[in-house]
């Protein structure tokens, strides 16, 4: 089974510091690459960050370059997402995701888990 679930969500004030975890499931953690999307009221699915798997190659979107950093322990099966230095524009709902291929398109992820908020106050 592919299984995915965040945890570490909550409320912080901004310029302050957050990280989200991802347990994965074997079948998920092996797959190419594994990432982060987030959704705030009333936005379409963004894309965060991801990493690939191989060669520890990691991408980040604009909005959250030199803020937020992805890291993986191959020991524990987790994924995390480091959020510092936090802006207000940051609350949103925040998914894992994994899959055979890296994209920055929602619909070309096959597993997703179920979303932790993230709400920061200004």
């Amino acid at each position: 089974q592919v299984q995915l679930m965040e945890s570490g969500g909550g409320s912080v004030q901004a310029g302050g510091s957050l990280k989200l975890s991802c347990a994965a499931s074997e079948s998920a953690y092996r797959l190419y690459c594994m990432g982060w999307f987030r959704q705030g009221p009333g936005k379409e699915r963004e894309w965060v960050a991801h990493r690939v798997r191989s060669h520890a190659s990691t991408y980040y979107a604009d909005a959250v370059k030199g803020r937020f950093t992805i890291s993986q322990d191959d020991d524990k099966k987790a994924l995390f997402l480091q959020m510092d230095s936090v802006k207000p524009d940051d609350s949103a709902v925040y998914y894992c995701v994994a899959g055979g291929f890296c994209s920055r398109s929602s619909r070309d992820w096959d597993y997703w888990g179920q979303g932790t908020q993230v709400t920061v106050s200004s």
